[in-house]
């Protein structure tokens, strides 16, 4: 990959992103290359978000949401009918 010269300022956003991924800032620069600061900063607090959201709640294994699907469709297939 080519040197890339970035202002101090985008060095310190660049440096701040990668502290928040928990990742080097050289290892975030292709994603901010390619996607931009302000989609990667968004990703990175919607990852966060969504860590805290699990942590608090926890999660649903897929096995129970397909069991609680077929128990719906059964249940308005059998008033349908």
């Amino acid at each position: 990959m080519p040197a890339i010269d970035l202002k101090p300022a985008d060095m310190r956003r660049l440096e701040k992103l990668a502290a928040a991924a928990g990742r080097r800032p050289e290892a975030m620069l292709p994603f901010v290359l390619r996607d931009g600061f302000d989609y990667c900063e968004r990703m990175v607090k919607a990852t966060h978000q969504g860590q805290a959201d699990i942590d608090k709640h926890g999660t649903v294994s897929a096995e129970a949401v397909a069991s609680k699907a077929r128990a719906v469709i059964a249940r308005h297939g059998r008033q349908a009918a």
